[in-house]
Protein backbone atom coordinates (compact mmCIF):
# COMPACT_ATOMS: atom_id res chain seq x y z
CA UNK A 1 0.00 0.00 0.00
CA UNK A 2 2.65 2.41 0.58
CA UNK A 3 4.34 1.99 -2.52
CA UNK A 4 1.33 2.66 -4.31
CA UNK A 5 0.69 5.77 -2.21
CA UNK A 6 4.57 6.82 -3.07
CA UNK A 7 3.95 5.82 -6.69
CA UNK A 8 0.48 7.91 -6.87
CA UNK A 9 2.05 11.28 -5.41
CA UNK A 10 5.51 10.86 -8.25
CA UNK A 11 2.77 10.41 -10.63
CA UNK A 12 1.21 13.89 -9.16
CA UNK A 13 4.34 15.60 -8.92
CA UNK A 14 6.10 14.09 -12.36
CA UNK A 15 4.07 11.41 -14.18
CA UNK A 16 6.53 10.78 -17.12
CA UNK A 17 8.71 9.86 -14.29
CA UNK A 18 5.93 7.56 -12.50
CA UNK A 19 5.23 6.14 -15.58
CA UNK A 20 8.67 5.51 -16.53
CA UNK A 21 8.93 3.34 -12.72
CA UNK A 22 5.57 1.38 -14.10
CA UNK A 23 7.07 0.15 -16.86
CA UNK A 24 11.00 -0.52 -14.92
CA UNK A 25 9.69 -2.00 -12.07
CA UNK A 26 9.10 -6.20 -13.22
CA UNK A 27 11.88 -5.83 -15.36
CA UNK A 28 14.12 -4.94 -12.69
CA UNK A 29 12.59 -7.44 -10.28
CA UNK A 30 13.37 -9.89 -13.05
CA UNK A 31 16.75 -9.25 -12.91
CA UNK A 32 16.85 -9.04 -9.29
CA UNK A 33 15.27 -12.36 -9.07
CA UNK A 34 18.20 -14.63 -9.02
CA UNK A 35 20.19 -12.78 -6.79
CA UNK A 36 17.28 -13.29 -4.15
CA UNK A 37 17.40 -17.37 -4.83
CA UNK A 38 20.41 -17.51 -4.44
CA UNK A 39 20.24 -15.80 -0.77
CA UNK A 40 17.76 -18.13 -0.26
CA UNK A 41 20.19 -20.78 -1.20
CA UNK A 42 23.19 -19.08 0.76
CA UNK A 43 21.18 -19.13 4.35
CA UNK A 44 19.88 -22.86 3.87
CA UNK A 45 23.48 -23.62 3.90
CA UNK A 46 24.38 -21.83 6.47
CA UNK A 47 21.82 -23.31 8.79
CA UNK A 48 22.42 -26.75 7.49
CA UNK A 49 26.40 -26.30 8.74
CA UNK A 50 25.05 -24.57 12.14
CA UNK A 51 23.24 -27.54 12.66
CA UNK A 52 26.13 -30.02 11.60
CA UNK A 53 28.27 -28.07 14.36
CA UNK A 54 26.19 -27.74 16.80
CA UNK A 55 24.70 -31.21 16.88
CA UNK A 56 27.40 -32.50 19.10
CA UNK A 57 26.73 -30.46 21.52
CA UNK A 58 23.06 -30.80 21.28
CA UNK A 59 23.44 -34.49 21.74
CA UNK A 60 25.65 -34.51 24.79
CA UNK A 61 23.05 -32.25 26.57
CA UNK A 62 20.57 -35.22 26.71
CA UNK A 63 17.16 -34.63 26.65
CA UNK A 64 15.24 -31.27 27.37
CA UNK A 65 13.26 -31.58 30.21
CA UNK A 66 9.88 -29.25 29.64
Amino acid sequence: MVKFLLWFILLVLCWPLALLALILYPIVWLILLPFRLAGVVVEGVFALLAAIILLPGRLLRGPSRV
